[in-house]
């Protein structure tokens, strides 16, 4: 496990738009499909990342409470799964049915999705307001594994209840910390 922090892609850029397999729906999401969202946060995570393992519960309950108030999340798995089967299709369904994931949760075998999105870790998160550009990119809380800072999504969070309550999202943001993407 190396740590590595996110690469802070451009406030502004508008999301590059993809269409990758739902493990939990068996079908293919399309990012631009469905626009009727007020924004959309885009977490680049794995089953196997013990980063992302310590959050999946923070980011459960983000989905969760913000779902009602318009904001949709999507999960990506970008890993190499030949070298890390862990995290698999097979094995992403049951990881999502276990710790109760509603929101997609999508493969990118090709990871050319990871490319386009210049994703780095696991969690990566990204956050898009209606019109698809970004306004928030970086870490979900000062959380990490051992440091015994309680997960509580602040970060994260604050930037969209910001969004939300249309007040200015600040350009102050950190990087996100976690497993690197396996590359192929």
């Amino acid at each position: 496990m190396a740590l590595t922090d996110s690469n802070m892609l451009s406030l502004g850029t508008k999301a590059p738009d993809f269409i990758l397999p739902d493990v939990i729906s068996n079908q293919d999401f399309s990012l631009y499909k469905d626009m009727e969202s007020k924004g959309t946060v885009i977490v680049f995570m794995c089953n196997h990342c013990p980063y992302v393992v310590h959050v999946i519960n923070g980011i459960v309950n983000l989905s969760e409470k913000y779902k009602t108030k318009g904001i949709r999340f999507v999960g990506i798995n970008s890993n190499d799964v030949l070298k890390y089967p862990d995290d698999s299709p097979e094995k992403m369904k049951q990881f999502a049915s276990e710790h109760h994931i509603t929101f997609p949760y999508c493969y990118d075998e090709s990871q050319a999705v990871a490319k386009a999105y210049d994703a780095a870790c696991t969690p990566d998160f990204y956050f898009f307001d209606s019109k698809m550009s970004l306004i928030y990119r970086g870490r979900m809380d000062d959380s990490r594994p051992g440091n015994s800072i309680p997960v509580t999504g602040k970060d994260l969070g604050l930037a969209i209840d910001n969004y939300l309550e249309r007040k200015v999202v600040s350009e102050l943001q950190y990087p996100s910390a976690g497993c690197n993407i396996k590359w192929k």
